[in-house]
């Protein structure tokens, strides 16, 4: 945030922290100049995504629970 403040930096867009899920009152959240994603920043290689993609249709199929949900509560 003092890097923005100070102008060294434009702007953020940050996708991990130290304490997750981030704090409803944390600053990122209202920053105007950060975006927070939820662990979706990085390039996804289909090789190792398919293997989940394809548990899950069976979990869904079978009506088990999915893995590797997002909760939409916590914002993640």
């Amino acid at each position: 945030l003092a890097a923005l403040a100070s102008g060294h930096l434009a702007g953020a867009a940050l996708d991990v922290f130290d304490t997750e899920p981030l704090p409803p009152d944390h600053p990122y959240w209202t920053h105007p100049r950060v975006h927070v994603t939820p662990h979706i920043a990085g390039a996804t290689n289909p090789r190792t995504a398919s293997p989940g993609v394809i548990e899950n249709i069976k979990r869904m199929r079978a009506g088990r629970p999915l893995i590797h949900t997002v909760d939409p509560v916590s914002g993640y």
